[in-house]
């Protein structure tokens, strides 16, 4: 499993989109994306942990390859 890059907020946002989610809705600096009935909160900050990503990643069911591949793009 390739190693998650340290990335702000907004690109992680950027990326979902091109996975096909959407936002439906933001509190603060959190925003919640959603595609079909999985959906998963990105806090939308200068940088996002690891930890928080693959956190994520595990709400929104996508392997870190599909994610990592889709942020090469």
């Amino acid at each position: 499993m390739p190693e998650l890059p340290i990335i702000s907020g907004d690109e992680v946002i950027r990326v979902l989109k091109r996975l096909g989610f959407y936002e439906v809705r933001q509190k603060g600096s959190h925003v919640v994306m959603r595609r079909e009935h999985k959906g998963c909160v990105i806090p939308r900050h200068k940088e996002v942990a690891v930890g928080t990503l693959k956190s994520a990643l595990k709400q929104a069911g996508i392997s870190s390859d599909i994610f990592i591949e889709a942020f090469k793009k």
